[in-house]
């Protein structure tokens, strides 16, 4: 793995942290857009929760439920979240700043994470790969040879600890609106 690859991985969330400065300087909501951006961000929190329900880190290879789609649900959930965040802003520079943090940041780290499975899984990740797309979903399920039909897991869920998205997402929403009620009118 490469030293950006790692650097990225292990610092993209404080990184994100620090870009949320810049993001919420050049924020000009209104009631409109952080509603509008809430719903958009809720489609991104539900794709993150279905997946984390299903994902068992470093344990298995996960490929059904969403993961039969996609090889990336959780980043999937997330970019939607990021454009809900982008809409929220009503700002194109706080929407281009997510944007390229986002593409930027989950290139890299998906890419390490293929190749992190590719060595703990060989083959069977190799036909995965092959099967589902790495983040834009399949329309239908793949069938992948070997995986066990297995279905969402609340407690899974919660040992992934997704429930930090949706109150990090509930926070941002919660500054906007203080920031649309403080501006000058």
């Amino acid at each position: 793995m490469s030293d950006a690859a790692a650097w990225f991985a292990r610092w993209r969330v404080r990184l994100g942290y620090l870009l949320a400065i810049f993001v919420l300087w050049f924020a000009r909501p209104t009631a409109r857009s952080v509603v509008c951006g809430a719903l958009i961000g809720l489609l991104g929190l539900w794709i993150r929760a279905y997946a984390a329900g299903y994902l068992h880190k470093q344990s298995v290879l996960t490929v059904s439920g969403p993961y039969a789609h996609t090889r990336n649900p959780l980043y999937l959930g997330s970019s939607a979240l990021a454009l809900g965040a982008a809409v929220a802003t009503r700002s194109w520079i706080s929407a281009l700043i997510l944007l390229a943090y986002f593409a930027g940041v989950y290139a890299v780290v998906m890419r390490r994470e293929e190749r992190e499975l590719f060595a703990q899984h060989g083959e069977a990740f190799k036909a995965y790969a092959d099967a589902v797309p790495l983040f834009l979903p399949r329309l239908t399920p793949a069938r992948v040879f070997g995986a066990s039909p297995e279905s969402f897991s609340f407690a899974q869920y919660k040992k992934n600890h997704e429930y930090e998205a949706a109150v990090g997402f509930l926070l941002l929403l919660f500054v906007l609106l203080v920031l649309w009620r403080l501006r000058p009118v």
